[in-house]
């Protein structure tokens, strides 16, 4: 099987060249390497499906999933205002809004664009951190996310696709089987380990990220014990310690969850389309802030390799501000970045 390689990665201005890792124009590659490639390669997903048809998204589905969406956050909202005082205070705000920042970019920076599509290099030790903060997010292995999003990229809202909230039966039974396994559903569905392992070749063979995968489940307990004796500490009380753990802990993770989550069920069904892609991906404003930028979905989809995904000055994107600021002290090199010829050419 030979693949072409898609030169156009850097930003307006600059002069276009091939990733550092397809630095070849022609590569004969075999099914497990073409799936890396699909996470490096802007377009290559569309190469898959691009003759597929898609369902039309009915209003049940949307009204079905902006519910299921709204009624946790005003949930917290209102527990937060009514706790306020006595249940909730400064500091636990303080550790809730801090623990999900560093958490939350665990994931956004380092599990999505940099395991999963390469976007970017970085040194061993950030690495080594940035697998660690995404196991601190509750979200299990590094190779096991990353194995889980190529596939979603190789099918995505096509059979195959680990989850879609599409194509999940008729009628309203239908809606909310399809927002419910798009939201959370499908982590309780079994995996081949032998039929995932073909999507990470390239991880598979570095032993510090297994040995820390492998632990993913202490990081998750300490991202949940660290709370509370800062906490305990501040205040000087078990309580303030149990609080610590109550917010900046199990509230921080269902919130990292609730938001990571909502990009594969809300931003598969609402937002818009600017650019063309062989499936359901959308731009949502909402989640691009939320979601550290990662709800700028269809501009992810339209160009996997980008480091950026808020691809327009407004778009917010503070994971991609990372990185920047990663590259400006020396600790992020090689950031790709659609041309602006790459994007006006994709324009929807």
């Amino acid at each position: 099987m030979t693949l072409i390689t898609d030169p156009a990665f850097n930003g307006p201005g600059t002069p276009e060249k091939p990733s550092a890792a397809l630095n070849t124009p022609t590569l004969e590659i075999d099914l497990a390497a073409r799936v890396v490639a699909l996470s490096t390669v802007d377009g290559a997903a569309d190469e898959i499906t691009e003759d597929a048809t898609l369902e039309p998204i009915t209003l049940g589905t949307r009204v079905a999933n902006l519910i299921g969406i709204t009624v946790p956050f005003a949930g917290l909202i209102v527990a937060i205002a009514m706790l306020w005082g006595w249940g909730f205070s400064w500091i636990h705000g303080v550790l809730l809004a801090s623990l999900y920042l560093v958490t939350a970019l665990g994931i956004t920076v380092g599990y999505h664009r940099y395991f999963t599509h390469k976007s970017f290099e970085t040194p061993r030790w950030m690495q080594a951190i940035f697998a660690i903060l995404g196991g601190m997010a509750f979200e299990g292995a590094v190779l096991t996310w990353v194995a889980n999003h190529r596939l979603h990229h190789q099918h995505s809202d096509r059979p195959g696709d680990p989850h879609s909230p599409h194509e999940h039966g008729e009628g309203v039974m239908g809606v909310v089987k399809g927002f419910w396994h798009a939201h959370i559903g499908w982590i309780f569905r079994a995996t081949d380990p032998g039929n995932m392992a073909k999507y990470v070749p390239d991880l598979a063979k570095d032993r510090m990220l297994r040995t820390i995968g492998s632990l993913w489940s202490v990081w998750a307990i300490a991202g949940l014990i660290l709370p509370a004796v800062i906490a305990g500490l501040v205040t000087g009380t078990w309580s303030g310690a149990f609080l610590g753990f109550l917010w900046g802990g199990l509230v921080r993770v269902f919130l990292v969850h609730h938001v990571t989550w909502s990009v594969n069920s809300v931003c598969h069904i609402w937002g818009s389309r600017p650019f063309r892609s062989a499936d359901e991906s959308r731009n949502n404003p909402i989640f691009g802030l939320l979601a550290m930028g990662e709800g700028w979905h269809n501009n992810h989809h339209a160009f996997p390799a980008s480091a950026r995904h808020g691809l327009r000055w407004w778009e917010f994107d503070i994971s991609y501000w990372t990185i920047r600021a990663m590259k400006l002290v020396g600790l992020a090199w090689d950031v790709n970045v659609p041309s602006q010829k790459r994007m006006m050419a994709k324009m929807a």
